[in-house]
């Protein structure tokens, strides 16, 4: 754990609208990437509209690193199908967790400390708010996924920081 910043854990909440990859439906799963950590959600079978509201915990050793996230569609007897994929940095994120780490007690919970509008430059289907809550830094991400036909994934985003 020498080097480690803290623990960014990704709450993959839901998915919605995602593509078709099986017959009339898929059986979804999140993979979420950044460095050389690798983690997954468990598949959620039959559904296009799937909710996952898994916690996955990446060590954060650099805070300039981009989360890459990937959904497949869980194939018994093929090779998984892709349905798409996003990406996002943490740079922000991890802007405002250093500035309000320092003076918690500064800053009154509900607090919207910065704001990410959807651009051609990320993946961001509205708005994303980071904010000071109970004491904590969590932020609000919906993704829409490229290279496929449609979806989005939701995610949230929560600081812990390491003693």
């Amino acid at each position: 754990m020498e080097n480690v910043l803290g623990l960014l854990r990704v709450r993959v909440i839901r998915g919605v609208n995602l593509a078709v990859r099986d017959l009339r439906s898929s059986d979804p799963y999140v993979v979420l990437t950044m460095g050389k950590q690798k983690l997954k959600t468990h598949p959620v079978n039959k559904n296009l509209n799937p909710e996952w509201n898994e916690e996955l915990t990446f060590a954060v050793v650099d805070p300039t690193l981009t989360i890459k996230l990937e959904v497949f569609d869980k194939d018994t007897l093929r090779v998984d199908d892709r349905m798409g994929d996003a990406e996002f940095e943490i740079q922000p994120f991890m802007e405002a967790v250093k500035v309000h780490m320092e003076h918690p007690e500064e800053v009154p919970s509900g607090t919207i400390i910065r704001k990410l509008v959807p651009s051609r430059q990320n993946c961001l289907a509205e708005e994303s708010s980071i904010v000071w809550v109970d004491g904590k830094i969590v932020q609000y991400i919906v993704l829409r996924l490229r290279n496929v036909e449609c979806g989005e994934v939701e995610l949230q985003l929560q600081w812990i920081k390491v003693p």
